[in-house]
């Protein structure tokens, strides 16, 4: 599975940002899907989790109620709405795939995007 990221950019605390995730390969419904965030010296941290059907998703605490997963299977594709950012959601964002359904450890993702940066001014 390749992942590609997209959406990332600049915007104001308060703002909102789409994140996009296109998979290529006909099995991209069978893996969770994951979001992962790291800031400059900070380790990298699972911002939400989604598994196969879309039916389970887990976030992090920091973020909850602000960010939304969801995924598109038919389009291969899975998404990362992000409302009411502030400045400390600034990081480069990964969207990954693997195929422990409740695991928030990295290493349990096989797949990696190539990230996208998200920078909140204040």
């Amino acid at each position: 599975v390749q992942l590609q990221a997209s959406g990332g950019g600049l915007v104001q605390a308060g703002g909102s940002l789409r994140l996009s995730c296109a998979a290529s390969g006909r099995t991209f419904s069978i893996y969770t899907m994951g979001w992962f965030r790291q800031a400059p010296e900070k380790e990298r941290e699972l911002v939400a989790r989604i598994n196969w059907s879309g039916w389970i998703t887990s976030y992090l605490d920091s973020v909850k109620g602000r960010f939304t997963i969801s995924r598109d299977n038919a389009k291969n594709t899975v998404y990362l709405q992000m409302n009411s950012l502030k400045p400390e959601d600034s990081a480069v964002y990964y969207c990954a795939a693997g195929n422990q359904p409740y695991s928030d450890d990295p290493s349990s993702f096989d797949y990696w995007g190539q990230g996208t940066q998200v920078t909140v001014s204040s």
